[in-house]
C-alpha cells in the first residue's frame, strides 16, 4: 500500500527537518547523558546549530532568520531535536526563541541589529527572566523595579528558574517601571557583562543538561535604548510570548512520548519473559496501544493547530488544553515505559529514565496544568 503523506506535508518544510533529524542522531544523541553529567550543553553547539537555520523561524532575514514564522515547521524541528531523548538540550540550545521573540516584535532596529543578529549565527545566547522566586504565572505582581535615571534605566530585584540564565549574554527581563499591576511592567535587554548582575546555578531533578539560574540584580544600570517596545507594555509581550512558548511545548512532550513508546516496544520485543517476548503478553500489548493511541491523537491536534497558526488563527484555550493533553500523555507514556523496561529504566543514562524526571517541569514551565485549565475555562467563558 503506497503511503499516504499528510494534507499539510510541504517538501522544503520536510527537508529542513529532515536535515534537522540528522543533526539530532549524529551530533546531540549520542551525547545526551554526558551533557546532563556535565549541566550544561557545549558552546560549540550553538554555532553547529545556526549553521543549518535551527534558530531562525520567525525572525528577520536581515537579522539571519528564515522570515515569518511556521508553526508546522517549527513543530516539526521541535519534534525531531526531541528524538536525543532531553528536554534540558531543547531548552538550552532554543532559549534564544523565548528570549528573542519579545525583541523580534516590539524592539528598534538597532536593538535587533544588536542583539538578535549575533544569536541567530549562534555567537551569543538570549534567555528570557519573567519568574521571581515569589511568583511565577502571576506576573502582573512582578517585583522587581527599573527606575529611570537620565539615560538609564537602573535595575533591582531577582529571577529565577531562568534557562540560560548562567551563560545569556542578553537577558530579556520583564521589569516593574510604573505601579502596582500589569500597565507598570516593561521589557528591558540587560546585558550579560553588566556591573551588579549575579548568577547562581540551580540543582534540579530534571533539564540536567540546561543551566538554569536565579539572577540577581543589584543596582544594575541599563541603557534606555534597551527599552523593548513601548514602557508599561511588557506584560501584553509576555502573554503574547507565553502562546508560543505553550504550543512549542507540547509539540516536545509528544515526541518525548513517542520516543518513550519507541524504547518501551524495542525493549518489549527483545526481552524474553516466561518463554517468550515481553511484547508477547496481552498486558503489555495494551500498554503499547494506549501509548501509541494517546500520541496519535495529540499529536494530531498538534498539527492542527500549528495550521492554524499559520492561517492567522489565535486558538489559546485549545492550545492551553493541548498542553495539558500532551503532557499528561507524556506522563502516561513515561510511566508505562518505565514498567515495560522494569530495573533498567532505573538506571542513570537510560532514556526512559531521564524523560521520566523530566515530565514535571514540561507540565509546570510556560504554565501548570492547573493554570492551563484555568485559562481555557476563561478564554471559553465558563
Amino acid at each position: 500500500m503506497a503511503t499516504v503523506s499528510s494534507p499539510y506535508a510541504d517538501p522544503d518544510r520536510e527537508a529542513f527537518v529532515d536535515t534537522v533529524r540528522q543533526f539530532t542522531e549524529r551530533e546531540l544523541a549520542p551525547n545526551v547523558h554526558q551533557w546532563d553529567l556535565d549541566g550544561e550543553i557545549p558552546i560549540h553547539l550553538y554555532k553547529e546549530a545556526a549553521a543549518i537555520g535551527i534558530f531562525g523561524d520567525g525572525f528577520e532575514a536581515a537579522y539571519g532568520g528564515h522570515g515569518q514564522r511556521d508553526a508546522l515547521l517549527r513543530m516539526g524541528m521541535l519534534q525531531a531535536l526531541a528524538m536525543a531523548g532531553s528536554g534540558g538540550l531543547i531548552a538550552s540550545l532554543l532559549s534564544n526563541y523565548i528570549g528573542l521573540s519579545p525583541i523580534q516584535r516590539f524592539g528598534t532596529a538597532e536593538l535587533k541589529a544588536r542583539v538578535i543578529a549575533p544569536c541567530l549565527a549562534g555567537d551569543a545566547i538570549s534567555a528570557l527572566a519573567i519568574t521571581e522566586p515569589g511568583g511565577g504565572s502571576d506576573v502582573a505582581r512582578i517585583t522587581t523595579v527599573a527606575k529611570r535615571e537620565g539615560d538609564d534605566f537602573v535595575v533591582n530585584g531577582s529571577k529565577t528558574f531562568i534557562t540560560s540564565g548562567m551563560r545569556a549574554n542578553f537577558i530579556t527581563t520583564a521589569v516593574r517601571t510604573g505601579g502596582e499591576g500589569p500597565a507598570g511592567i516593561s521589557m528591558l535587554v540587560v546585558d550579560g557583562d553588566s556591573a551588579g548582575l549575579g548568577r547562581t546555578k540551580l540543582d534540579k531533578m530534571g533539564w540536567l543538561a540546561s543551566d538554569t539560574a536565579t539572577l540577581y540584580f543589584d543596582d544594575v544600570r541599563v541603557p534606555a535604548t534597551n527599552l523593548v517596545g513601548e514602557e508599561g507594555a511588557g506584560f501584553s509581550m509576555i502573554v503574547n510570548n507565553f502562546n508560543a512558548e505553550r504550543i512549542d511545548m507540547a509539540a516536545q512532550s509528544i515526541a518525548f512520548s513517542r520516543l518513550c513508546f519507541d524504547e518501551a516496544l524495542a525493549y518489549a520485543r527483545d526481552r524474553q519473559t516466561f518463554g517468550k517476548p515481553l511484547a508477547h503478553h496481552q498486558v503489555i500489548r495494551h500498554k503499547l496501544v494506549e501509548m501509541d493511541r494517546t500520541i496519535r491523537a495529540n499529536q494530531a491536534w498538534c498539527e492542527l493547530l500549528s495550521w492554524r497558526l499559520n492561517q492567522g488563527d489565535d486558538p489559546v484555550a485549545e492550545i492551553a488544553e493541548l498542553k495539558v493533553a500532551a503532557t499528561l500523555g507524556f506522563e502516561f507514556c513515561a510511566r508505562e515505559a518505565a514498567q515495560i523496561l522494569g530495573g533498567a529504566s532505573y538506571l542513570r543514562g537510560d532514556t526512559v529514565e531521564r524523560l521520566y524526571r523530566e515530565v514535571r517541569v514540561q507540565a509546570i514551565g510556560g504554565g501548570s496544568e492547573e493554570i492551563m485549565r484555568d485559562l481555557a475555562s476563561r478564554q471559553l467563558g465558563i
